[in-house]
């Protein structure tokens, strides 16, 4: 369903290859959290190319884009993110790293492209009457201290007020060009755990001489699965995973220390609370019980991302809009992993939702070393950014 006056699909179909470029540019020049430096020049420039009013430097690399059009008040905020991850990439492609060790295997390169397409449109048809507000921002990944968050203590909004956010990602294993949405919590506050089990090292053959922090580990390790099945509402979704042990260098040696690194996600704030006290209280008694001594380094991480209701349906009007209601899905699942768009989403009223990225088969997954983003939702993505600011600051 095309409406006159709004971009579609169509409008967008000519900057098709150069959009595709755009994202294969960025691909093969990965840049991690906070080092977005390239990354950042290449938006700035096209942004001020388009006409927007561009700042830099915001949280480090951050860039906003603005573009006023009209005499309404109204104004809008859309975020991409632009950072990549520390994994060699196994694709052979053409556009694949050119930089060892740094990959974009969770299509962050994808979102940016889409967002300048929009750009481009919105600066070029000049459709829309209030002022809109083009994020790009870094270190979603960092998993702690992140680009939104540095962002919002920096006065994002105080300098480019938004009476609503919205941002998306991509997801595998949905069709590419279907978009997926969620009132309410959609995915989880994620925190990080780092324990040192510190105990006495010693000969493998005279265990009693030592202090085993091993053997402690492993009893922690067990007892950190019972803290959800047995502490926490079975009505209520929580995650404690242990995603890495480390310690010891030879079979006959008792080391000194052993390191756990945790993994904690959950939806509920009171759940969250109970979650830490547990984890704490439960490491410090097993350490006790071993004979050594526990330090842990709790790391809050991103908070849950909850979606406004308003927002949302208003975000799910125009997607239907744009590729028609058998290609959205209102209410997907909520998903235990972590977005640091939810610090936004504590600022202002706003949506974050999904847009299909196609098969999985061929390791084609998130934070994989064969991923890559789907060249088909680039024209489809930017339709719908430009489409959803259009509508949401309409002309009178």
């Amino acid at each position: 369903m095309s409406l006159p006056g709004l971009s579609s699909v169509a409008d967008l179909q000519p900057f098709a290859e150069d959009l595709r470029q755009l994202r294969h540019s960025l691909h093969s020049h990965p840049e991690l959290a906070f080092e977005e430096m390239r990354t950042a020049e290449v938006v700035a420039t096209r942004l001020r190319e388009y006409g927007y009013s561009v700042e830099t430097g915001i949280a480090g690399t951050g860039v906003v884009g603005t573009l006023r059009l009209g005499t309404s008040e109204r104004s809008i905020g859309v975020r991409a993110d632009m950072d990549a991850l520390p994994i060699d990439e196994l694709n052979t492609f053409s556009h694949r790293s050119c930089v060892p060790g740094h990959m974009h295997a969770c299509g962050h390169d994808g979102h940016t492209a889409m967002l300048l397409g929009a750009a481009r449109q919105l600066a070029q048809r000049q459709s829309f009457d209030g002022t809109v507000h083009l994020i790009f921002q870094p270190a979603e990944e960092r998993g702690y201290d992140s680009g939104a968050k540095r962002m919002v203590e920096q006065g994002l909004f105080t300098r480019f007020p938004c009476d609503a956010v919205f941002a998306l990602h991509n997801h595998p294993g949905a069709p590419a060009g279907t978009f997926m949405f969620r009132t309410g919590n959609f995915m989880a506050a994620g925190d990080r755990v780092f324990v040192r089990i510190i105990g006495k090292g010693g000969h493998a053959a005279r265990p009693h001489l030592a202090n085993d922090p091993i053997v402690a580990a492993g009893s922690i390790v067990m007892g950190l699965q019972t803290i959800v099945s047995r502490n926490v509402d079975p009505t209520k979704s929580a995650v404690v995973t242990i995603g890495k042990i480390a310690g010891g260098t030879a079979p006959n040696v008792i080391p000194g220390q052993v390191e756990l690194s945790i993994s904690v996600r959950s939806f509920d704030t009171e759940v969250r609370q109970l979650l830490k006290e547990r984890i704490i209280k439960l490491v410090h008694a097993q350490a006790d019980s071993f004979g050594v001594t526990a330090v842990i380094d709790y790391v809050e991480g991103y908070p849950v991302v909850t979606n406004t209701e308003a927002e949302t349906a208003f975000a799910i009007q125009v997607a239907k809009e744009l590729v028609g209601a058998d290609r959205v899905t209102e209410q997907m699942d909520a998903l235990m992993g972590s977005e640091d768009f939810g610090y936004m989403l504590q600022q202002r009223p706003g949506t974050f939702l999904r847009l299909g990225n196609g098969p999985i088969e061929g390791g084609n997954t998130l934070h994989s070393a064969t991923y890559d983003f789907n060249d088909e939702n680039l024209v489809v993505g930017a339709a719908f950014w430009a489409r959803l600011v259009e509508r949401y600051l309409p002309i009178q």
